[in-house]
């Protein structure tokens, strides 16, 4: 396992009775990296996180978080991690002030300033209770509780998939604005690729409860492309390059690959392809794991 890695998963599995919630998950993410947690609704990625921060035990495998386990070591681990989960609960009956001075019982290495100042610009007042903000404003106080304990990991679990769009943007700003500030690893999941694509620098992608996908995203978008050409069998391409998805015409062929180095072959028109698009086509592929 990799020193210079604030999150390690090797062979991390979480199984309920018979069925898998994640199975095999292997990955490292590098130290300062914003790396984005991208499958569709059930694809393991909660589960994930909470082995992450200790809340459910490995089926199988282990996780090392910051260079520690999260369960053996929590007292260690988890002042140094922020997490803000997807349905951010807060107690509604308390206003802002009393939950930030919860937040500062509770954790050793609170900043009150950080958290004053923060709600201050965010115009979120003290007094209010937090039952009658709007879900963009919990949200932000859910995103200050975490920050306010000066964490060195942050990992946020789908924090706007219940937003609109402009809370969206305003959340991940936010984000933005406190990596730029601070050495901080963060780990953003979500389904929203657009939102990913526009702050993270770092991608892996689970589907059917597997890692699909791990690596840089700059390497992930250069090392794909889209292969069109006569009609064939994909397998003269998969024998060099490895096929993520295939469509067929009469006529055409369409492959989009992960190209092992240049593809030389004359008869393919090669074509570059979006994080989306690479999203999407792993998200429907089954197959082993592949690094970028």
């Amino acid at each position: 396992m990799s020193t210079q890695a604030a999150f390690v998963a090797d062979g991390l599995g979480k199984r309920y009775g018979a069925k898998w919630a994640l199975r095999d998950c292997s990955l490292e993410i590098p130290r300062g990296s914003v790396a984005a947690l991208v499958g569709p609704n059930g694809a393991g990625k909660t589960t994930l996180l909470h082995l992450a921060i200790g809340l459910s035990k490995p089926t199988t495998g282990d996780v090392q978080v910051l260079g520690r386990s999260p369960r053996d070591e929590a007292a260690t681990v988890l002042p140094r991690v922020g997490f803000v989960a997807q349905d951010h609960p807060l107690y509604r009956a308390l206003t802002v002030g009393e939950t930030l001075r919860v937040g500062r019982k509770l954790n050793p290495s609170w900043t009150d300033d950080l958290a004053f100042q923060r709600l201050e610009r965010l115009g979120i007042p003290l007094g209010q209770k937090v039952g009658t903000l709007s879900g963009g404003q919990q949200a932000q106080v859910a995103l200050t509780l975490a920050l306010a304990k000066q964490p060195e990991l942050l990992l946020l679990d789908e924090p706007v998939a219940s937003l609109d769009p402009l809370a969206r943007r305003e959340f991940l700003e936010s984000v933005m604005e406190v990596v730029a500030e601070r050495e901080l690893t963060v780990v953003l999941s979500s389904h929203i690729v657009a939102d990913l694509e526009r702050v993270c620098d770092f991608l892996v992608i689970l589907s059917q409860a597997q890692t699909q996908l791990v690596g840089p995203i700059e390497e992930v978008v250069s090392s794909h492309r889209l292969l069109t050409g006569p009609r064939t069998d994909p397998a003269t391409v998969a024998r060099i390059h490895r096929v993520i998805r295939e469509s067929h015409t009469e006529r055409q062929t369409t492959l989009l690959v992960q190209a092992n180095g240049h593809v030389y072959d004359s008869c393919w028109e090669l074509h570059e392809v979006d994080l989306e698009e690479i999203v999407l086509a792993y998200l429907g592929h089954r197959g082993e794991r592949v690094a970028a």
